[in-house]
């Protein structure tokens, strides 16, 4: 670890390199995160399946890559928002609808047996190798091959943004967008001024999915997926949401580059190894540091 720091030290270029990495993973941690944000915002759920369904929307887009069909990864962005809106929706309808006006403790169980359902099923049909999603793209080099960036992630940084700019169109500026926003901020109300609250959460909810479903794409061209590793994008989701609180846009923005960063300097200095417990940790300092300012603001009931 002392010798990794040293080099960091004396390595400026390596520390842009990292720093570059650590944006461009960042950005795309950030898709999943605004997904979550939107769930538990409006309906209060917290969805312990969020990374599931982001490790399912790579496994669609790493089956449509391969032959007969050899579908082109970036260009099955449509085809998996779709068909994860679609699942995301039958969902709500079978499992969350059930449990969204319950307690706080059955929201998670069932969202938690629901990621144990989608990650034995994956594994059932693909089974427990790693897999990617081939896109045929080069890595550049700069400054004389001292940095080097892959154009999927380029690429899917620009997507990033892209999407992001389209939510935040889509939250203000439509119909569906504004009944969301309302309802995050009182549902009786919205219900009295005629929305329909229920379909309001549905498409929430299959809006996140779909979500999920472009990180899924975006993650299986510059990483691996395998089933049981949904998880680990679970967590990242929740300590972005954590730290930058709900319906924050430009906060979850700045969080998922943060932690995107913190993870690729974390991983270099600890090894690979310790990064994710880096997450994990990350996670327990900001709900250490949310319960902290809470009790500060509590005032005595007399």
């Amino acid at each position: 670890m002392i010798d990794n720091l040293s080099l960091l030290g004396l390595a400026p270029m390596l520390n842009l390199q990292l720093l570059l990495d650590g944006l461009l993973i960042g950005s795309i941690f950030a898709i999943a995160a605004y997904g979550l944000a939107l769930v538990w915002g409006v309906m209060n759920v917290k969805n312990l399946a969020q990374g599931d369904f982001v490790i399912l929307g790579g496994y669609i887009t790493f089956t449509f890559s391969q032959p007969p069909i050899n579908l082109h990864p970036l260009l099955s962005i449509p085809i998996v928002f779709v068909f994860m809106f679609a699942f995301g929706w039958g969902l709500y309808f079978t499992i969350i609808k059930r449990v969204i006006e319950r307690d706080l403790f059955t929201s998670l169980l069932s969202t938690f047996g629901l990621a144990i359902v989608i990650q034995q099923l994956i594994n059932l049909a693909y089974g427990p190798d790693v897999q990617t999603a081939e896109s045929g793209l080069e890595i550049r080099e700069f400054f004389g091959g001292e940095i080097t960036i892959a154009e999927t992630k380029i690429i899917s940084f620009m997507l990033a943004v892209f999407f992001a700019v389209l939510i935040i169109f889509f939250m203000k500026k439509s119909r569906m967008g504004r009944a969301i926003r309302a309802t995050a901020q009182n549902p009786r109300a919205a219900r009295i001024m005629g929305i329909d609250t229920d379909k309001v959460y549905a498409f929430t909810f299959s809006l996140n999915a779909g979500i999920c479903g472009i990180a899924g794409v975006l993650i299986s061209i510059i990483w691996v997926i395998q089933p049981f590793i949904g998880i680990t994008h679970s967590i990242r989701s929740f300590v972005i949401v954590t730290s930058a609180g709900f319906g924050n846009l430009f906060g979850v923005i700045l969080s998922s580059l943060g932690l995107g960063t913190i993870e690729q300097f974390s991983g270099f200095i600890f090894g690979a190894e310790f990064q994710q417990a880096t997450v994990v940790a990350i996670l327990i300092i900001v709900l250490i540091f949310r319960q902290i300012k809470q009790s500060r603001q509590r005032q005595v009931v007399k």
